[in-house]
This record gives structure tokens, sequence and C-alpha cells, in this order.
């Protein structure tokens, strides 16, 4: 599993990134606070609180591909 915050500032940013996400066929889940909703759901983001970092659970081995699409949108 592959756990990393991610910050979507914008709605371009929030497109993109479900663009990316969609591609692959394992589960990848956002949690902020006590929501935790389906990373690939672009409605679902959008009832996230964004105006803070997010964490992100993909449930897949270290997918450097994966790592490397999301990588603009990775926060330490």
């Amino acid at each position: 599993m592959v756990s990393v915050n991610v910050s979507l500032n914008t709605i371009n940013d929030v497109k993109n990134f479900v663009n990316i996400v969609s591609k692959y066929d394992f589960e990848i889940d956002l949690t902020s606070g006590r929501y935790v909703i389906d990373a690939k759901s672009i409605m679902g983001i959008f009832s996230l609180d964004l105006s803070k970092p997010i964490k992100l659970d993909a449930k897949c081995d270290k997918d450097a591909k994966f790592l490397e699409e999301i990588k603009p949108f990775i926060v330490k």
C-alpha cells in the first residue's frame, strides 16, 4: 500500500488528478478528517475540504509510474 499526502488547490488540479488516477485499476482512496472517498470520483473530491492536504491511500505495491504521475500533487 502507498500512502502520501496530496494537495488539490484548483478545479484544474482536481480534474487532472482524477484523469490520472482513473487510469489505474487498483483502489485509491482519499481521506480528509473522518471522510473517505474514492479518488476516482470528481464529485467525491469536491465534497472534501480542499484547503488542506488530503491523505491518499493506494492499494498497490510501490508503483513507480503511478507515483511519478501524481508527483505534482504530492506534499510533505
